[in-house]
């Protein structure tokens, strides 16, 4: 094994890889390897490697970590950096076009800079920029080149699974969640002859509720996911072998399965409960014993994007939650217990708009 480095910067990198992997990765293997390093124009002697990544193993990606963990560092200007495994997402905000092209051209600057001290290129092929705007119609006008190259400039994009479109509608991911679940559907009524109700019900539990979950806390309000839920009556119906057009209410009752909007729910309060920091109640903000003190404080906005999001929903749905419920949300696991099993028993779908 050959390295080449092109500077000092790099030679510190590899001994703090070479750190690391002694310090924490101590992974023996019987036949040694040889390594030798060219720095500038000097050559050094060949070593013996005490040490290496087998194939296939866990310490690859994890050195890659090691390798970038500093790339966050080199992002010093209104920018914020998100790193998951290979993936770099850098989100900027601004209020207008012509600001936010000087702090991407600095950014960029940046970003390069780190890419040549640690070896590495940006690939424009796999590079996007997406715009982001609470308009239905946008048409952007920033452009970022490198050396004659452009990155492309995109609608929609896919992010840790989620498709996501610069107007924040969720039209595409719904469509791509939509084609599984209808996959799921076909299986359920492939089999459901030669299965029992339990069995059936485990096949759903297996596939069905992963995939209508993920991402739930984002689209779970759009109006396209009223598809998603048609689908989820569909299955049940299969599964209860109902007809096209009978009511799925009591038939989500008797399987204990939470309908969308109650999973919805479930999710947008859970985030409460596990963010609790990140909301306020009325009592922190006035001292009045009044008959909501114990609410979460419903903050006054217009804007509609923000009143369908988990900050301003959440707390709307929570307030309009039962006394004995609420009581309950400083332990997690209990409130988790008593809103399943309250949602579950509702002759109705919980409705949103009725908070």
């Amino acid at each position: 094994m050959i390295y080449y480095c092109q500077n000092y910067h790099t030679m510190e990198l590899m001994v703090r890889l070479n750190y690391y992997l002694n310090l924490i990765f101590r992974t023996d293997i019987k036949e040694f390897k040889s390594l030798t390093l060219i720095l500038i124009q000097t050559v050094s002697e060949w070593t013996k490697i005490k040490y290496s990544v087998p194939q296939g193993s866990i310490l690859g990606p994890l050195l890659f970590l090691v390798y970038i963990h500093d790339l966050p560092k080199a992002v010093e200007h209104k920018a914020l950096p998100i790193l998951f495994t290979d993936d770099t997402s850098i989100l900027l905000t601004s209020l207008n076009n012509t600001q936010m092209q000087s702090d991407f051209n600095i950014i960029f600057e940046q970003l390069i800079k780190w890419f040549k001290s640690n070896l590495l290129f940006l690939n424009f092929d796999k590079t996007y920029f997406i715009q982001f705007t609470n308009k239905s119609t946008c048409t952007p006008d920033i452009q970022i080149t490198y050396e004659d190259k452009q990155i492309n400039i995109v609608n929609e994009t896919k992010f840790l699974g989620l498709f996501i479109k610069n107007n924040l509608s969720w039209k595409t991911h719904i469509e791509c969640i939509k084609t599984k679940l209808s996959s799921a559907c076909y299986a359920v009524r492939s089999v459901k002859t030669f299965l029992t109700a339990n069995t059936l019900k485990m096949i759903y539990y297996s596939y069905f509720p992963s995939v209508m979950t993920y991402g739930l806390l984002f689209w779970g309000n759009s109006p396209d996911s009223i598809q998603i839920f048609r689908l989820q009556k569909k299955i049940v119906r299969i599964m209860a072998g109902c007809r096209y057009r009978d009511s799925c209410r009591k038939l989500f009752i008797n399987l204990e399965i939470l309908p969308l909007p109650s999973q919805y729910i479930l999710s947008l309060l859970m985030f409460m409960i596990r963010n609790r920091s990140q909301f306020l109640v009325n009592s922190e903000i006035h001292h009045i014993n009044t008959r909501q003190h114990a609410n979460f404080y419903q903050p006054s906005v217009n804007v509609a994007k923000y009143q369908k999001g988990v900050y301003y929903l959440g707390v709307k749905v929570f307030n309009a939650l039962p006394s004995d419920i609420k009581i309950e949300f400083n332990n997690p696991k209990k409130f988790k217990v008593v809103l399943q099993k309250f949602l579950c028993s509702l002759d109705e779908y919980f409705d949103l708009q009725n908070c």
